[in-house]
Order: structure tokens, then sequence, then C-alpha cells
């Protein structure tokens, strides 16, 4: 403890905050790129130990995987953490709006525990979203121990967040791309230094520790030409259905799931399904960017491997309808993983996703006797598609795919079919996956500071009561005696069952406070003003409305009633805007 004291004097002597938060940058993006590769490694090595342990079990041992893995999560997080480990980056958004940007110090292990326990043993999720919230915990905790400002623990959070997303896919560019579009971050000179760091120190782990290979190593042959624009829009398209179609279908598998109450029957229920659909679909085991790397390849015969049909893998048709199949229930498989009490995220089955997407048009296209369609290549566009349509993020996943692929040659088709994407989900969708919840809550702290502050401010911590009541049928005396407890230049008055009825206003009896001769005639009920629904505030009202309220009447207080017209207190001008200013200036990137 004597060390920490040292080093925070001597950082308070000698550093400015704006120092230290560059200095904190690299190291947590070297953490966060360490908790990437780490991730990665453990996934990728318990993977292949249960593989080769079921190598020449026959199929049984293989549905009883996916069982194994849940369960494992689910006595990891019950027994082990022993309590909840968060929702991802629904959590992470949650504590950016509401808890100044603190996460749990446990939220730097658990995650990466538990998803990989999941994904190990099949589960069909994917390993990004628990990456970025270990990374933004580490971000948050380092900034925390610092003691930095909440802004400053803020932006460590997302250099957390950057660099995870930069480390699992060796892409510094598309990690603060992450953190811009998905978290909600303004690019400002302060925001911009601290995370291309952050990124370029993660990323730069991931290849010394991992090599040079990226996820989805490929590298594209056929140029685009114009003439296949349409396509690329048609793609588009497309894949604002799939995305809109696993919104959906993500939402009402986890709502089956929570209604049921017991978490062993949701494990033995999802556990049995994931199984089934494994037997049947093996491309569906875990994260599922094997078969989209032998699909890149022009691979199609992997999606046949140990099944029943695999004397079909030849037919064009055959393949075309297996990958509209696999398109239906990667989003079943998914959902059904998480609503068990699987831990993954949603991040890796959008690019899985996108790249049947792609691969299923561009073949659909090639069956029909159109123009030929590279198939790689639209299986890489669909990938950025079909996370634009997921996530809101088409800079990021635009940018993701060119990062992996080691090139922009395929530049105008992802920006055309990611817009085109964006355009079509927007009116069915305004968040993404991620945040969508949150914003129906009023919880999600958007690029739009103002509206954003009314939402998320505190209304009940802002009401004053230290006002001094008066009661219907009292007398001017007992108004007077009033006065002299309070501080305040206003009365609320009450019925004796703590209605409320109105206000006396100090200027407006002082020529008659002083005429003791009316203490004991004059009733404060003469003297009060009732007030119309424009000068008093509900308890259900939002700040917005508040605000509203004090431009129209124009009132420096306005008086705070419950749905039953029960006093509650004051809401100041000057208060209310006081806290609006102080959210600006901490959720302020600049």
């Amino acid at each position: 403890m004597s060390l920490y004291k040292s080093i925070y004097r001597w950082r308070l002597r000698h550093m400015s905050e704006h120092g230290v938060l560059l200095v904190l940058s690299v190291f947590v993006g070297l953490l966060s790129g360490l908790a990437a590769v780490a991730l990665k490694s453990l996934v990728g090595w318990s993977g292949r130990a249960v593989m080769q342990f079921t190598a020449d079990s026959p199929h049984l041992i293989i549905f009883f995987l996916p069982l194994t893995g849940i369960l494992l999560t689910i006595l990891f997080v019950r027994y082990i953490v022993k309590g909840d480990i968060g929702h991802g980056l629904p959590s992470v958004l949650l504590s950016i709006s509401r808890e100044q940007s603190r996460l749990p110090a446990k939220n730097m292990y658990t995650s990466l525990v538990a998803s990989t326990l999941t994904v190990a043993f099949g589960g069909s999720v994917g390993l990004e979203a628990p990456i970025a919230s270990t990374g933004s915990a580490i971000g948050s905790n380092i900034g925390r121990w610092f003691r930095l400002s909440p802004k400053s623990v803020r932006l460590l959070l997302g250099c957390g967040a950057a660099g995870a997303i930069a480390g699992i896919f060796k892409a510094p560019f598309a990690g603060i791309m992450f953190v811009l579009e998905v978290l909600l971050f303004d690019l400002t000179a302060t925001t911009a230094l601290p995370l291309l760091i952050s990124s370029l120190a993660a990323a730069t782990v991931a290849y010394f520790l991992m090599g040079t290979d990226v996820q989805f190593s490929f590298s594209v042959s056929e140029d685009f030409s114009l003439s296949q624009l349409p396509f690329y829009g048609l793609l588009g398209v497309f894949c604002a259905a799939v995305s809109l179609y696993f919104l959906r279908v993500t939402d009402g598998v986890e709502a089956w799931f929570s209604r049921r109450k017991s978490p062993w029957l949701r494990w033995l229920i999802g556990g049995l399904l994931l199984g089934v659909l494994i037997i049947l679909f093996p491309p569906l085991y875990g994260e599922g960017y094997a078969s989209i790397t032998e699909l890149l390849h022009g691979n199609t015969s992997s999606l046949f491997a140990g099944t029943f049909y695999r004397q079909f893998a030849s037919n064009g048709w055959f393949i075309v309808g297996l990958l509209f199949v696999l398109i239906l229930l990667k989003t079943v498989a998914t959902a059904t993983t998480i609503g068990s009490g699987g831990v993954g995220g949603t991040f890796g089955p959008s690019l899985v996703l996108g790249g049947l997407s792609g691969y299923f048009i561009s073949l659909l296209c090639n069956q029909l006797g159109l123009p030929p369609q590279n198939t790689a290549n639209f299986a890489l566009v669909g990938m950025a598609a079909v996370m634009t349509g997921v996530m809101h993020a088409p800079f990021m996943a635009t940018f993701l795919i060119a990062e992996i692929t080691g090139g922009y040659d395929l530049l105008v088709p992802l920006l055309t079919a990611s817009a085109v994407t964006y355009l079509c989900i927007s009116p069915f969708e305004h968040h993404s996956i991620y945040a969508r919840k949150l914003a129906k809550r009023g919880d999600l702290l958007t690029h739009d500071k103002d509206t954003s502050a009314w939402h998320l401010l505190d209304m009940q911590s802002l009401i004053e009561n230290n006002f001094v009541i008066v009661r219907s049928g009292d007398l001017l005396g007992d108004l007077v005696e009033a006065i002299k407890n309070s501080r305040r230049n206003i009365f609320p008055v009450l019925s004796d069952d703590d209605k409320f009825l109105g206000v006396i206003v100090l200027d407006d009896v002082r020529h008659i406070i002083f005429n003791s001769e009316k203490y004991n005639s004059v009733i404060v009920d003469d003297l009060m003003h009732p007030l119309s629904e424009g000068d008093v505030v509900r308890s259900t009202d939002t700040l917005s409305d508040v605000v509203e309220k004090f431009r129209i009447s124009n009132r420096y207080n306005l008086v705070v009633i419950d749905e039953h017209n029960n006093y509650l207190g004051f809401l100041s001008r000057a208060n209310t805007f006081s806290a609006y200013r102080r959210f600006i200036s901490d959720t302020s990137d600049e």
C-alpha cells in the first residue's frame, strides 16, 4: 500500500492527467492484447483437446458436448464466481451511462473463462464480445486504480475494448471504429490518440505472440467491377433481412428460455436442442469460423463432413438449400446457447451469418445462370453487411474485413452493401443488438449528449424537500411560524392526507405577516396560489418534460407530486441545469 501511495503522489507531482492517460493507454492495450491472445489460445487448445478425445467416438458423445460445456459454465458462474458476471457489452454500455464507467474487477477474467468453457465444447457463440468486455474491465479498473477522473476512466475503458478487438482480429483500425460506433464514443482530439495507441499496442502483442496470420486469412484475387454493383446491392438487401431475422429470433428464443424459471431446466432443454442441431448440421459447432474459412477457399464439401446427406455434396442446388438452412439455424443455435446459460457474444455469429449469406447469394446467382459472381468476395462482403445490420457499425464492419483481407480491393462493394443494409434495417431497428434494450429503458448514453443528459439524469436525486409545509386550514399565525423556521420563500400547502393543494409565496404575503391582529382570523387557504398543470412535475415525467415546463412557465421552482397528488418536493431551475452541466462535462470526450 505504501508503494501505491508513493506512486500516486509522484504521479500527482510530475505528470498531468492527460500524460498519465497516454501512458496507461499503452498498458491497457498490452493487457487487452494479452487477454485476447489468451482467450483464443485457451479456446483453441481446449477445443482441440475435446476434438481429439471424441475423434473416434460415436455421434452420441458429440451430442452431449454442448450440454457439458454449458453445465461447466453454469457451475463456474454459480459456485466459483458466486454472482452474475454481467451481460457482456450491454453491461459495459450501462456502466458508461449509469455507473461512471465502473466495472467490477472480476469482469477482467470471468467472461474469459466462462466463454472458453462454452465455446470449446461447441457452444454456438462468439468470443469477441466477452473479450471486449474483458478489455473494458481492464481499462476501467486501471483507471480507477490510478484515481483518474470519470472522464479518463471512461476513455481507458474504451481503450481496453479497442485493444481487445484489435488484438483478437489483429485489426487496429477496426478496434477504434468498434469503440466509436458500438460503444458510442465521440472521435475528438482527446480520444483519438489513446484509442490509437491502445489498438496498436494490442495488435502488436497479437502479432508477436500468434504470428502474422489473421482470423480469415484470405487475399482477394478477383477485382471488383462496376457491373457487379447491383448484385452487391441485392446482397445488402438480403443481409438486412438476415440481420432483422437474427435480432427478432434472438429476442424470441432468449425470452422463451427466460420464462423457464429453473436454470437447470433451461440448461437441459438448451443443451439437448443444441446437440441435435450440431449432429444434423456440424458447421453450427462452436464459433463457426472454420466453415467460413473453408468456404472462402471454395471448399463447400466441408459443410457435409460427417453428415448423412454428404452424397449431395456436389449438387449445386442442394448446397444453396443447405446454406439457407444454416443461415436460419445458426441464429437459433446462438440464441439457444445464450438462453440456456452459456456465455458468449453475437459478434462472431453475425460474421458467420454474413459469410453464409454472401456465399448463398453468389451461388444462387450462379445457379440461376446470372452473370457469375465470385463466391469468396460475396462471402466477405456479406460478413460486413450482416455485421452492419446487427451492430449498426458500417465503418467498423467495412474496415474489419478490409484489414483481415490485407487490402482495400473490395472497399466499394463493402461500403455499398453495408450502406444498403444499414438503410434497409434502420426503419425497423434504431440501435445495435447491444444497445437496443438499454435504449428502450432510457439507459443509453448516445452521441447526442444533450438528449442523453435529460434521459440519464436521476430526477429523484434533484428533488429538494427542505421546504416548510403548511396545512389547509392553518391560520396566518401558523404561516408566520413556518416563515420563521424556513430559509425558503415558497411554502407548499397540503391537505391533512398530504395531497398538494397549492403554494404560498413570501413576497405575496409580506404586507400582512406583520399585522398580528390578523394572525387568528386569516387562513392560509385564502393566501394560497393553486398551480396549473404546467407548474407541476409528476414523478412519472422525464427530465425532458421538466425542462420544457421550466421554459414555458418561466418559473425558478416547480413542485413535484406523485401519481396520487402527494407532495414530494421541488425542482429548482438552478440545480437542474447545474446537474446537466456536470453530466455534459463528465461524459464529453473533449
